[in-house]
C-alpha cells in the first residue's frame, strides 16, 4: 500500500494528475499497478486524508491539491485538534489509572496487549488499539474520561490505520503500549504519564514524517496547536 500511495502521490505532486483531474477508475489503477482493490482503496483513503484528493460518490476520485495539507483530517477532527486533546486528556488519565487501576483493569489490559502483539490483521489490530486507550481511561475510574475517548474513538481508529499503513507504527506502538501497562502494574503515576507522553510524541513525529517528508528536524517539539513540528 505504501508503494501504491508513493506512486500516486508522486504523480500528483509532479503534475501528472493536475488539480481538478479525475484519477483513473479503481479497476484501471489496479490493472496498471498490479495490486488488489483493497490495497488500492487503502492508498486512496490515505491520499484523501492528506488532502490531495476527494472522493465523489458515483463520480470518482478527483485531485484537489498538488501537495499534502499540513493538518490532515481523521474522521471528524483535524490531526492538530486530535493531538491537542489527546495530550491534555490521555497523559493525566495515565497517571490516574496508575493510582486507581483494579486487578480486573490490569488483567483486561494485559490480555488485550497480548492479543495485539500477536495480531496480524490490520483492521483487527486497529480496533484493539482504540480499545486499549479506552481501557486505560476506564482504569482511571472516572466515566467522563472514558466518554471523551469514546467521542474521539473513530478519529483514533482513522489515525491508527493511517500511521500503521504508512509509518510502520505497529511494532513500535505495541512496545509503547507494553511500557504503559508496566507503569500501571507498578502503580507509578509519574512513570505512566512519562510513557504516555512518549507514546504521543512518537505518534506526532511519525505523522509529521509522513505528511511532510524531509521536515523532521525538531519533530519532538510540540507546536502551539499541540501537533508536532
Amino acid at each position: 500500500m505504501e508503494a501504491v500511495l508513493g506512486h500516486l502521490r508522486g504523480a500528483i505532486e509532479r503534475g501528472e494528475y493536475a488539480v481538478g483531474d479525475k484519477l483513473p477508475s479503481e479497476a484501471e489503477l489496479c490493472r496498471r499497478l498490479e495490486v488488489s482493490r483493497p490495497v488500492l482503496r487503502e492508498a486512496l483513503r490515505a491520499l484523501q486524508t492528506m488532502g490531495l484528493t476527494v472522493s465523489r460518490t458515483g463520480k470518482g476520485t478527483f485531485v484537489v491539491s498538488a501537495g499534502p495539507v499540513a493538518d490532515p483530517t481523521f474522521g471528524d477532527y483535524t490531526a492538530s485538534d486530535l493531538m491537542e486533546v489527546r495530550r491534555h486528556v490521555e497523559i493525566p488519565v495515565a497517571g490516574y489509572a496508575a493510582a486507581r487501576r483494579t486487578p480486573e483493569d490490569l488483567d483486561h489490559l494485559t490480555h488485550l496487549l497480548d492479543r495485539m502483539e500477536h495480531e496480524r490483521d490490520t483492521t483487527v489490530w486497529v480496533a484493539m488499539d482504540t480499545l486499549f486507550h479506552l481501557a486505560v481511561a476506564q482504569a482511571a475510574q472516572n466515566p467522563v474520561f472514558r466518554r471523551v475517548i469514546e467521542e474521539i474513538r473513530d478519529a483514533l481508529a482513522h489515525q491508527s490505520a493511517f500511521l500503521d499503513g504508512l509509518g510502520g507504527r505497529r511494532e513500535q506502538s505495541d512496545r509503547e503500549h507494553r511500557a504503559i501497562v508496566e507503569a500501571l502494574v507498578d502503580g507509578s503515576a509519574p512513570d505512566a504519564t512519562e510513557v504516555m507522553t512518549h507514546h504521543l510524541d512518537r505518534v506526532g513525529t511519525t505523522l509529521a514524517a509522513i505528511v511532510r517528508p524531509g521536515r523532521t528536524d525538531h519533530a519532538d517539539t510540540p507546536t502551539e496547536d499541540g501537533a508536532q513540528a
